[in-house]
């Protein structure tokens, strides 16, 4: 009941666009292969590689707040590939034809926006967040019809897995108790081997994947990354960053910033990513709670009490986060009062948000929106004695706040820059200087210096849309 077995359909005339040499490597894939006719057919979804079973994954969820019986639409896994230092990951064709999930769509995918999932996932990863990857995008050749006429493509995607919260709603909704213990005893073993199957692995299940996703949540706060439609179906078990569609980065700091074009009332915002995770996690827990206990009443008690700790678990990695970002080692009692000091004052003046840390890190303070203001003043005095109180050096704090706080982050502009050159005109040459920059952020080098600069001024606010 967990998937449906497919071929993708083929493509007309399969080109390579883009390939990701180095994850290629990691994977234990030959490259020159995948760059041959026969490797880009593999790509494209005309070919499938000796061994394999594509199959369509089955899922539900719940889209902004509304339950609904989903699936992989537009997407087939190929396989799994074992790698050379013995993970396991899986590869997976996204925009390879309509599937017994599509509904109404027809299974297709964009150029435009198979580059920016390339573009935001492997930006991601070079940060340090857990993440899917992109090991490559192929144009098909064909178009494919939105509001407009627009060039097709197929992007492969690589994983540490595909289960998702929404694949246990399915299985809670439609699905067996057995089928329920299947699920769960696999993702326990391909994710979570090092769990005690005693006392209990199930509420151990729930409370890991708290802990990864609260991981997670904080590193997306910390750099500004705005997910854009956190619906149960997009919040993987394995704690990595999974698709990416209306996805952005924040330049002016504010809790309330919304990107997505279909979130009007701006359930997925920045400020409110920590709770929406939670409220996530909460919808997880009810699918194991015939497995946590026999008892109905206890089961709940163990997975409230399990979710009650979200809450604690992100605040100590975002604080921890922060307190580097402001080069700060140890912990005072104050620390988080000079934090939401500092970002109250850059949601006031409207801050940007990655360079006002660059600003401190540099001992640039002219170039900061801040400067000048009383308030700015008073806070770096405290922030420069707060310093003073620790043992390790100011150097030892700048090379902390160095490699904390990205020089280059995928600025919309510079995305939407890169995407029009490479779907309007054929220019790839934009898309590769910006994934050059953002593969080293914390590089902080002159090249880069270009790339840190906000947009201009705008009456328009920018909005992402889903892509599909």
């Amino acid at each position: 009941m967990f998937y449906t077995e497919l071929q993708p359909t083929p493509v007309r005339s399969p080109e390579l666009i883009i390939l990701n040499e180095r994850l290629a490597g990691s994977l234990g894939l030959n490259a020159d292969a995948l760059r041959n006719p026969e490797g880009i057919a593999v790509l494209a979804g005309n070919r499938i590689p000796e061994g394999a079973l594509p199959l369509a994954q089955a899922y539900a969820g719940h889209q902004f707040g509304y339950f609904t019986m989903l699936g992989d639409g537009r997407a087939l896994l190929l396989g799994e590939q074992v790698t050379p230092r013995g993970d396991r990951a899986d590869i997976q064709l996204k925009g390879s034809g309509r599937t017994p999930y599509s509904r109404r769509g027809d299974g297709r995918a964009a150029l435009g926006p198979m580059l920016r999932e390339y573009i935001i996932s492997e930006a991601m990863f070079a940060l340090g967040i857990p993440t899917t990857r992109s090991l490559a995008v192929a144009a098909t050749g064909e178009p494919v019809f939105r509001e407009t006429e627009l060039p097709g493509a197929v992007l492969t995607r690589v994983a540490a897995s595909h289960i998702r919260v929404g694949t246990f709603q399915y299985v809670s909704k439609w699905g067996s108790a057995e089928d329920l213990r299947a699920l769960a005893d696999y993702t326990l073993l391909r994710h979570y081997p090092e769990v005690d199957p005693e006392p209990n692995r199930y509420l151990s299940l729930l409370q890991e994947v708290i802990k990864r996703q609260a991981d997670l949540i904080s590193k997306w706060q910390l750099v500004g990354f705005i997910h854009g439609v956190m619906n149960t179906d997009n919040m993987a078990l394995s704690g990595e960053t999974i698709d990416y569609g209306p996805c952005a980065f924040m330049d002016t700091f504010n809790q309330g910033t919304v990107f997505s074009s279909i979130d009007v009332q701006g359930r997925y915002a920045y400020g409110n990513q920590p709770e929406i995770a939670a409220w996530n996690l909460a919808r997880f827990a009810e699918t194991l709670l015939p497995l946590i206990h026999d008892d109905e009443e206890q089961a709940v008690k163990l997975a409230e009490d399990a979710i009650s700790d979200f809450a604690e678990l992100f605040h100590r990695n975002w604080l921890g986060g922060m307190r580097a970002k402001l080069g700060i080692f140890n912990d005072e009692q104050q620390d988080e009062a000079l934090i939401h000091g500092l970002l109250g004052m850059m949601q006031k003046y409207r801050a940007d948000y990655t360079n006002t840390f660059r600003v401190l890190t540099f001992d640039k303070p002219e170039d900061s929106t801040l400067f000048g203001t009383s308030e700015y003043t008073q806070w770096h005095e405290q922030w420069q004695a707060r310093l003073g109180r620790q043992q390790e050096s100011s150097a030892d704090s700048k090379q902390l706040m160095r490699s904390s706080n990205p020089a280059v982050i995928p600025r919309n502009h510079r995305v939407e820059e890169a995407l029009d050159a490479a779907v309007a005109q054929g220019d790839y040459s934009v898309m590769d200087r910006l994934l050059h920059m953002l593969s080293v952020p914390y590089a902080h080098s002159a090249e880069q210096e270009e790339y840190c600069a906000p947009p201009e001024p705008s009456a328009r606010p920018y909005q992402t849309f889903c892509g599909t």
